[in-house]
């Protein structure tokens, strides 16, 4: 079973001029502890679950930039991004330029955004649902045609690309991998079945029955479900314990997670925490594995 740290929070004492010191910290720790992944938001408020509004929020890739420069092996991606922040080629040269500068270590974690606060406090578009939707299927698509360096031109339900020219290539091939977060059954779990590398699902009671629902996707689609990586975000209470982060893994490992995302909460400093928790969590099975 692989482990991740999610950093959700910039609040750190001392202010906005120690959020790089902070930070930078905190990935270089859980680089050096081994940890399989690193994972930011793509907010551009902080969002209620974690914070008030006002408190911090940097932008997910010049954050993940940063996280490349500092680190080595961990993998870095978002936790997911909004599929209306950014037009879709834009966001694929994005993801491939984190993947170029980090040595092939991005992920493109995506979704159909939510959270509408933030897109009329900026000024960003923020469709319908069903909009944001088909621009997501869009961006999957699309993702797919420029990974594969396919050039011609691109017309989809809400995207127009005339040439989708991607140079330099991302260096994992045949691309990063792509994670679909959400657990929607009707088109959430279909897209991960039908575009996708792994999947992002809440831990909780609704777990077990939302991989049933992708693994019926996945016959659906003619899909292997074992090729998809289940990943799910997770927390530790104050005071946790590596002991207490393998329990957890090992119970979501029961469930068919392959891939445990804990996120710390403000206040938490978990990276060394979830190091010392590695070599336990790397031992663990997942169900169906």
């Amino acid at each position: 079973m692989r482990i991740g740290l999610q950093v959700p929070s910039f609040t750190f004492p001392g202010g906005a001029g120690r959020i790089a010191a902070e930070y930078g910290r905190m990935a270089r720790e859980a680089d050096q502890a081994g940890l399989d992944s690193l994972w930011v938001m793509d907010h551009f408020f902080q969002i209620q679950s974690v914070g008030s509004a006002e408190e911090p929020m940097l932008e997910s890739y010049s954050a993940l930039a940063y996280a490349a420069a500092l680190t080595t092996n961990i993998t870095l991606g978002t936790m997911v991004t909004g599929v209306s922040y950014r037009s879709p080629g834009l966001l694929v040269k994005t993801v491939t330029t984190l993947d170029v500068l980090s040595g092939g270590r991005a992920w493109l974690g995506v979704g159909a955004a939510w959270n509408d606060e933030e897109s009329r406090g900026l000024g960003l578009n923020f469709p319908p649902t069903a909009e944001r939707f088909e621009l997501l299927e869009d961006a999957l698509r699309l993702a797919h045609r420029m990974w594969k360096g396919d050039e011609s031109a691109f017309e989809g339900a809400r995207v127009s690309a005339e040439r989708p020219l991607n140079s330099p290539q991302s260096l994992r091939r045949p691309h990063p991998p792509i994670l679909v977060g959400g657990m929607g059954e009707k088109k959430t779990l279909r897209f991960v079945a039908k575009y996708a590398d792994a999947c992002n699902i809440f831990d909780g009671d609704q777990l077990p029955h939302k991989l049933d629902v992708l693994r019926e996707h996945c016959e659906r689609e003619g899909r292997d479900y074992a090729d998809i990586e289940k990943t799910s975000l997770t927390t530790l209470p104050e005071g946790g314990s590596a002991g207490q982060a393998v329990e957890t893994a090992g119970r979501l490992a029961e469930a068919g997670i392959d891939h445990v995302i804990f996120s710390q909460r403000p206040g938490q400093d978990i990276a060394s925490l979830l190091g010392g928790a590695r070599a336990e969590v790397e031992k663990i099975v997942p169900a169906g594995r």
